[in-house]
């Protein structure tokens, strides 16, 4: 079993035979020279070959050909028919969530690694890391792009048990615009395209998460980024969420 503590976090993963040779998790921070990204610094690490793991987010790249996926704070890709995995960042930052442009070339993802959780894009070749998103106190999940890799939308919130709104972004830069101005009670999360730009599917539920809660609990809606509609599309007794469209949309 392998325990990897990060800021504010800690994330339990276990170890089997062999992914990626030598994948190194970084354990707590104690002395040593202060990376300037981030204000701890790791003393010590585990080395570790496995070729399981649990509570992993992965993607398919747009050819079908590799995955990107994260595992221990780190992301790697690996070849969609098996084989070793490449690591694509490292250290101390707790980077998750990877997302393949539209193109193939880069990958939107959440890491602590400026301090606070942010969205952050890096390209395949590993030559240009971009901070997308500014800040130190707001939460960010499910990140995607939209179908012409211009813009990423994700679900921020202000903190744990808030409720996160679907935000966009340009990653040329700017502060990005809510796309959810509903009441706070209204939590929108997992944004997802079909080939029509126009639309973003999502699930959203009144309130966050309670014990003992009653079904229904998500369902699925789209928003218009032409008229600024939203719609409610399901009505299943046993909640519904995470939509995935197919590829003809």
């Amino acid at each position: 079993m392998i325990r990897r503590t990060t800021p504010g976090r800690t994330l339990v993963a276990l170890a089997g035979l062999a992914l990626a040779p030598s994948l190194l998790a970084q354990g707590p921070a104690a002395a040593g020279p202060k990376k300037p990204d981030l204000p701890l610094t790791a003393a010590r690490k585990i080395s570790f070959t496995t070729n399981k793991a649990s509570w992993m987010s992965l993607d398919v790249s747009p050819d079908g050909q590799s995955i990107v996926f994260d595992l221990l704070g780190d992301l790697y890709t690996l070849p969609i028919g098996g084989g070793k995995a490449t690591r694509l960042t490292s250290g101390m930052p707790y980077d998750v969530q990877p997302r393949f442009s539209p193109d193939g070339k880069r990958i939107v993802f959440v890491s602590d690694r400026s301090g606070g959780e942010n969205l952050w894009l890096i390209s395949l070749d590993k030559k240009d890391t971009t901070q997308l998103t500014k800040g130190m106190s707001d939460l960010y999940v499910s990140p995607e792009w939209t179908p012409d890799g211009q813009y990423v939308v994700a679900s921020k919130s202000g903190s744990l048990f808030g409720a996160a709104k679907l935000w966009m972004y340009n990653v040329d830069g700017g502060s990005g615009i809510a796309l959810i101005s509903a009441p706070p009670p209204l939590k929108t999360l997992g944004a997802a395209f079909g080939p029509n730009g126009r639309y973003v599917y999502y699930s959203q539920r009144q309130g966050d998460w309670s014990y003992n809660a009653i079904f229904p609990q998500f369902q699925l809606a789209v928003y218009d980024r032409e008229t600024g509609t939203q719609t409610v599309i399901s009505g299943r007794h046993g909640s519904a969420f995470r939509p995935a469209l197919s590829p003809d949309g």
